[in-house]
């Protein structure tokens, strides 16, 4: 199932029946994830216009990364990947179908939507880390810049054209309505994945305890020279980034002055852009090379913070969070291919676990620092200075891909 490329093949092979299931059941799983994603932050700020409490939900819904993406990550290298993805969707159904009733019997605050944030996030560890690991096991390594594309289409069509303005709309008519909508998304994306055929288990020579497991995927990651220093500076990128991202609820609402159904506008100009991004991330890459692809991509999304900063304009602020989502997909697609060409198929799981408690442990700070700084100052105030902190990490990073550009492109290649 597991397939390999030489280095004289050329041309990516296409992408077969298998990853196309397989896209299927993430597609209707993300649409659910999106729809979930703007009803809880609207849910929310129905209850406080508290700009911390509102970013706190940021915070719990990615702390789980924080506390459990290690064992997560070891879990998934153990289990088979395509039942794992299954499991943790129907449990994902469950308890929105409990916040449901909560939602329906007037007992809904803050406090359930963090317990329920934190929960999906459970979820999402398991999930997140199972996707991106089963990939390699579907595709060749040469169509993962492709297969990655793909996903990130879904991605950005669930999370932009279809979740926030169906979440929205739906959110207006009555506001337990988007999640019965994602409970049934994501009991329908449990059966989806397991249509897909193979066997989906890491190969172990010999058994080992879960610690054990979690300190190997950890000591190969430490001793990658370009995957340690990628790894520290993407979690720095990710934590300044949610310092605003977290607000993005009281920007549209409070600094734009838009409806709560018209929220759904700016996740449409993000939807765009993320296709745009992942329509030239081939282009982009044959005619830079890898190398200075990454360089260009990283350094895109932190300018767009810095102008969204500035401006008070629906249609202005449109633009830059397009520009937003083009360079913050070319980036994933790119940075998640090199992750999964350089990290052998027995460790994807771990490593990329670690990969994401560095990448996403950091969001819930990065949450809490924008609501305390957007607090004190304003919410376009965040924007800016997250911005302009991630301009000083791209230049890291750019230094970094300019140092081992020889072992980046090489990965492709062996």
């Amino acid at each position: 199932m597991f397939r390999r490329t030489t280095a004289s093949d050329n041309s990516a092979p296409a992408l077969d029946r298998s990853f196309w299931k397989l896209f299927a059941a993430s597609a209707t799983a993300t649409s659910a994830d999106g729809i979930t994603k703007i009803s809880l932050p609207l849910l929310a700020a129905s209850l406080t216009d508290d700009p911390l409490l509102i970013s706190g939900l940021t915070a719990f819904a990615f702390l789980p990364w924080l506390l459990f993406g290690l064992p997560g990550g070891a879990l998934v290298d153990r289990l088979d990947r395509r039942r794992a993805m299954s499991t943790v969707n129907i449990m994902r159904a469950a308890l929105l179908g409990a916040l449901v009733l909560l939602v329906v019997a007037g007992v809904g605050n803050i406090l359930v939507l963090y317990v329920t944030a934190f929960a999906l996030g459970l979820c999402q560890v398991v999930y997140d880390s199972a996707v991106r690991a089963i990939l390699p096991q579907v595709v060749d390594r040469r169509g993962l810049d492709r297969a990655n594309s793909w996903l990130t289409v879904e991605e950005t069509v669930g999370q932009s054209f279809v979740g926030p303005p169906v979440g929205a709309a739906l959110f207006g008519w009555f506001r337990a309505a988007p999640f019965i909508g994602t409970a049934i998304g994501f009991a329908v994306a449990a059966m989806l994945v397991l249509a897909v055929p193979g066997r989906f288990r890491a190969e172990r020579t010999e058994p080992t305890t879960l610690r054990a497991d979690i300190g190997e995927g950890l000591r190969w990651l430490w001793r990658h020279p370009v995957l340690r220093g990628l790894t520290i500076l993407s979690g720095l990128i990710a934590g300044f980034m949610s310092m605003a991202t977290s607000l993005t609820v009281l920007y549209a609402l409070d600094t734009l002055h838009l409806t709560p159904s018209l929220y759904g506008v700016l996740f449409v100009a993000m939807g765009v852009g993320g296709l745009a991004g992942s329509a030239a991330v081939g282009p982009l890459t044959t005619r830079l090379g890898r190398p200075r692809a990454i360089m260009v991509a990283v350094a895109i999304a932190p300018v767009m913070f810095v102008l969204l900063g500035t401006v008070t304009n629906l249609w202005a602020a449109g633009v830059w969070f397009f520009g937003v989502a083009v360079g913050v997909t070319m980036w994933n697609v790119l940075s998640m291919s090199l992750r999964q060409a350089m990290i052998p198929d027995g460790l994807l799981g771990r490593v990329l676990g670690a990969n994401r408690v560095v990448l996403w442990g950091g969001i819930p700070l990065g949450a809490l620092a924008g609501g305390v700084l957007a607090g004190h100052t304003s919410v376009s105030t965040a924007f800016a200075v997250s911005g302009l902190a991630q301009l000083v990490v791209v230049v890291l990073i750019q230094r970094l891909v300019h140092r081992h550009r020889r072992l980046v492109v090489d990965s492709f290649d062996t």
